[in-house]
């Protein structure tokens, strides 16, 4: 430990203004001591490893996509028009609400994709209402978690679940946006 301790000290002596180097060493200098022991840890790395390189392509994949789609948040002007934005998630409506409620209920994206989606949207006209609501309904259903739950728990309670997310992430972006 106390050589992983030595270059992450020396990064911060060196690179004081920068805290991202520093923490990006120790990350580096705990990844290696952990892949270095027999056994469970090194399990661990090993299957970390393996997941990053699963996921990365994907998240990369998925940012680029929302980015040729949505523009960026500077201002540039992606395939979908930024009236057609505004029109459906401009603004606090209840509609608008209830529509991102609805389109972050069905979504399928990753955790980390959400940020860069949203900033896209936001910049295209988007309401702050409208855009908690995607992210409280996005995270807490999808459509393969739909019908993961409903071959569980069945039509019926499904459908209550699924409708008590979409109204309360309704309400809550209504009271969010009148609020911000």
């Amino acid at each position: 430990m106390i050589l992983a301790g030595i270059p992450v000290i020396l990064s911060v002596l060196i690179f004081k203004g920068n805290p991202l180097i520093p923490f990006s060493v120790a990350v580096l200098g705990t990844s290696i001591l952990i892949s270095r022991k027999e056994g469970e840890p090194q399990e661990w790395m090993a299957s970390t490893w393996g997941f990053a390189k699963q996921i990365l392509p994907l998240l990369g994949m998925g940012v680029l996509v929302a980015g040729i789609l949505l523009g960026s948040p500077e201002g540039a002007q992606g395939i979908i028009p930024t009236r057609w934005i505004s029109s459906l998630v401009g603004g606090n409506s209840v509609f608008s609400n209830f529509f991102a409620s609805v389109v972050g209920a069905f979504m399928y994206f990753a955790t980390l994709t959400e940020v860069p989606i949203l900033q896209g949207l936001i910049a295209n006209g988007m309401g702050k209402g409208p855009a908690l609501a995607l992210l409280l309904a996005g995270p807490a259903l999808s459509l393969p978690n739909m019908l993961v739950i409903r071959s569980v728990m069945g039509t019926q309670k499904t459908v209550v679940y699924v409708s008590l997310v979409v109204v309360m992430a309704t309400i809550t972006g209504l009271i969010f946006g009148s609020l911000f």
